[in-house]
């Protein structure tokens, strides 16, 4: 097939344009930033600039219906934040399959509070959750949690990679707590039309998953832990994959209760007695697809989801297979986690990094390069390096 990815400065459109090519896929890369790790990879036949889809949507539909139509595009695959564009413009895209979900659905998935209210409505246990809307709100908020000895996660509705999560600071006796929450001043801009959530910190496993569903049925699963990310709530830089039934038969209920179409992750805590509470969602790509070798049929579920539906098979992790991002991975070491630097320095030895490949080892190279132009942004616009990565493709509730 002719597939078409988007969101190519990701470490999993790269893992997935590799799993493609090997498959002997003809693979198509279509991306607003000036250098990302598809743009140079070998798995890719060519890469096409597009318009940056946040600050000009239209540009950026048209173009993709047109390089659908040129190349005969028989799959388009999103991969980051730029599914909310292209699920407004499904329509103009004709000739091919794209693996997205309606921008309703999308958009409920996304909103970190609505995302816990659909939860709870289909009966799912949920951590209590509070829609913030005002400075007074937050002020009331962090008095009552000071007041009760409450510990609260706060965080934007609309944010990624845990890059403005407010966690509890530890206090004696390893217990958790906000302490000093009335001094916490209120973000600057919260308001009806940028909200942030207040939820109840749950102490327990932090487990992730990545599933490929089709008409509310999972056909391609992976679980996953967080032993090594970026900070104390960031992203995970470390992959292993977990044998977790209960998570499978979690989304594969919420799955068919959502009737969901296209891939979705979760982010849960799962407590000593083992149930499992939603954190939030990710309506898109996460980093479970870097625990899929060749032949675990990842491939196949996105560009065959019928026959694995009429087959009644889940495609799952079974190489044993474990991946890092090796950059963040080493500058995990300064702060090792309770297991220890004898423990990190195990699991660096036992992982593959996701973007170097002795075959396509210009990637490598490549993602210096955008990390160096991303700080260059970040200067220039104030703003966080992990927000320039994605400045031009984030969605955050936009008509």
């Amino acid at each position: 097939m002719n597939v078409l990815i988007t969101g190519g400065r990701a470490p999993v459109a790269l893992e997935l344009s590799r799993l493609l090519r090997a498959a002997g896929h003809r693979v198509y890369a279509a991306e607003s930033a000036e250098y990302h790790l598809c743009r140079v990879s070998s798995a890719v036949e060519r890469s096409f600039r597009t318009p940056p889809p946040r600050h000009n949507p239209e540009a950026y539909i048209d173009l993709l219906a047109k390089l659908v139509e040129e190349l005969h595009i028989d799959v388009l695959i999103p991969l980051c934040e730029e599914i909310f564009y292209i699920s407004a413009g499904l329509d103009r895209i004709r000739g091919c399959r794209v693996l997205s979900a309606e921008r309703e659905t999308l958009a409920r998935l996304h909103h970190k509070g609505e995302f816990i209210v659909w939860a709870r409505e289909l009966g799912f246990p949920v951590p209590r959750t509070r829609l913030l809307s005002s400075p007074e709100e937050w002020r009331i908020q962090t008095d009552e949690a000071a007041h009760k000895g409450e510990a609260w996660v706060y965080k934007p509705v609309y944010s990624r990679f845990a890059s403005k999560v407010i966690l509890p600071r530890t206090i004696t006796g390893g217990q958790e707590g906000l302490t000093g929450s009335r001094s916490l001043a209120a973000p600057r801009g919260i308001s009806s039309a940028a909200p942030w959530v207040a939820q109840e910190y749950i102490r327990g496993e932090a487990v992730c998953t990545y599933s490929v569903v089709h008409q509310g049925e999972v056909i391609a699963h992976a679980a996953y832990g967080s032993r090594y990310r970026t900070g104390r709530a960031g992203a995970s830089v470390y992959f292993e994959h977990l044998e977790h039934p209960a998570a499978l038969d979690w989304v594969q209920r919420f799955s068919r209760a959502a009737g969901f179409s296209g891939q979705i992750g979760f982010d849960f805590i799962q407590v000593q007695e083992g149930t499992l509470y939603p954190i939030e969602c990710n309506p898109r790509a996460t980093s479970g697809i870097h625990l899929f070798a060749a032949e675990d049929g990842l491939v196949q579920a996105l560009l065959n989801p019928e026959q694995r539906v009429l087959a009644g098979t889940v495609s799952t992790p079974r190489s044993g297979r474990k991946s890092m991002l090796a950059l963040p991975m080493l500058a995990c070491a300064l702060r090792p986690g309770p297991a220890g630097l004898g423990e990190w320095g195990r699991a660096l030895r036992q992982a593959e990094d996701v973007i170097f490949r002795r075959n396509d080892p210009r990637p490598f190279r490549e993602q210096l390069r955008i990390v160096y132009h991303a700080c260059r942004l970040a200067r220039r616009n104030k703003i966080s390096v992990t927000e320039a990565l994605t400045e031009d493709i984030e969605w955050n509730g936009e008509r």
